[in-house]
């Protein structure tokens, strides 16, 4: 399969509430099939964040999104335009960083967490030198990382719950 260009195909997730910010790395497939983060059935996002705050798994984009809200957590991905064959970070090629100042100005404060070592790594080379705001890289949701259990993604994301007042 051929590299082909990508651009992120939909807006960040926040409002002027939001105190921790999610970055994942870029859409999957599945995700920009559906228009939306974390679709892949098989990615444990969502499950993490449903025990993280002790509600139950959000199921419709208007949930999921009204749950982040809900939650004081910004989401977005830290490319917004790369070379990529499907959905591996692996693959990602000459990736071009989102501009996150539009949450930075909303949001005084706002925590950053990355959803991985691709996300993380794309931060700390683009984005970083513009905000000066650390990043604490998270262990990756996906199902490619499958040597992390759901029990211990739970335990490595309570950061973020804390982040935002929930421990």
């Amino acid at each position: 399969m051929e590299p082909v260009r990508v651009t992120h195909p939909f807006p960040p997730i926040y409002d002027e509430r939001s105190r921790a910010l999610v970055l994942g790395s870029f859409p999957s497939v599945r995700s920009r099939e559906e228009n939306f983060y974390y679709a892949h059935p098989q990615n444990r996002f969502w499950k993490v964040l449903s025990y993280l705050f002790g509600e139950p798994l959000p199921q419709t984009r208007e949930e999921k999104t009204d749950f982040l809200l809900r939650n004081r957590v910004a989401l977005w991905d830290s490319v917004a335009s790369c070379e990529l064959r499907g959905s591996a970070d692996s693959s990602i090629r000459d990736a071009r960083p989102n501009d996150l100042s539009p949450l930075f100005d909303a949001c005084p404060g706002l925590r950053v967490f990355t959803n991985g070592k691709a996300s993380d790594a794309c931060y700390r080379r683009y984005i970083l030198p513009r905000t000066g705001v650390s990043a604490v890289c998270l262990p990756s949701t996906s199902p490619a990382n499958a040597a992390w259990t759901l029990p211990c993604l739970c335990e490595a994301w309570k950061i973020l719950a804390e982040s935002v007042g929930v421990s």
